[in-house]
């Protein structure tokens, strides 16, 4: 556990000293938030809704939208560490590879929270309420789950690649497809028929839903379900980023 607990630190660490890192990370889900949102509001009609306007359908997604690019892209830390020779510091130590995994894990699933709680604190400004307590600690347990699932997946990705460069190519390649299908700007309802079965192959479409029900108390598939697909598929990408990591060359 120490060393679970010391590079979740040098995370955090690295990312609070960061401050452009912060801002950046911000950009494009306060984009999308505000000029969809504000833009699309008259237009834009909620399947089924009672009284839910379109930016408060929006919130979830792009809550979502924020853990997804952070947590994936702490990845490339990996990479960064494979360069710099930190990795090979770190595995030659007396523990074991899956401990190394996971505290990188953590550590970008917790920024990748943070962030979306900044995109979330910024949705109360403009006016969207939280219904209760415990709505909002079931948005922030989805939260979580998004991002230890795509932390351990950016991690899986990197731990066969040595370019930062083609990582970041290779995620926005796969990254975009998952928010696009995740029905995080428009309802799965509205989506053709075809396209339904991609969306719920997808485990953002659950972290999506979970948040979305825990801030407006409404979702397209039942939270229980949601809850059990997204944390099954958060345990299978911590096995594979493991498998993949304890196979990677330094």
């Amino acid at each position: 556990m120490d060393i679970i607990y010391t590079l979740w630190l040098r995370s955090m660490k690295r990312y609070l000293r960061s401050k452009s890192r912060i801002v950046g990370s911000l950009g494009m889900p306060v984009f999308f938030l505000l000029a969809l949102g504000f833009g699309l509001n008259s237009v834009v009609q909620i399947p089924g809704s009672t009284g839910e306007n379109y930016i408060q359908f929006l919130v979830p997604g792009i809550i979502a939208m924020s853990v997804l690019f952070t947590s994936v892209f702490s990845g490339i830390m990996i990479i960064w560490d494979k360069q710099f020779g930190f990795l090979k510091e770190t595995l030659v130590a007396p523990v074991s590879r899956l401990e190394i995994m996971l505290g990188q894990t953590v550590g970008g699933a917790t920024t990748a929270v943070i962030q979306g709680a900044f995109i979330l604190v910024l949705s109360l400004l403009i006016g969207i309420s939280i219904p209760s307590l415990y709505g909002f600690l079931i948005a922030f347990l989805f939260m979580v789950l998004i991002g230890i699932c795509f932390s351990a997946f950016g991690i899986a990705i990197a731990s066969k690649m040595e370019d930062m460069h083609g990582f970041q190519l290779i995620m926005n390649f796969v990254v975009f497809p998952i928010f696009g299908l995740s029905g995080a700007l428009f309802p799965i309802e509205s989506l053709p028929e075809w396209v339904i079965p991609l969306t719920l192959l997808n485990p953002l479409t659950y972290g999506v839903e979970g948040i979305r029900y825990g801030l407006l108390g409404t979702s397209a598939i039942h939270p229980f379900v949601c809850l059990a697909a997204l944390g099954a598929s958060t345990v299978v990408m911590i096995v594979i980023g493991a498998f993949l990591f304890r196979k990677a060359s330094l």
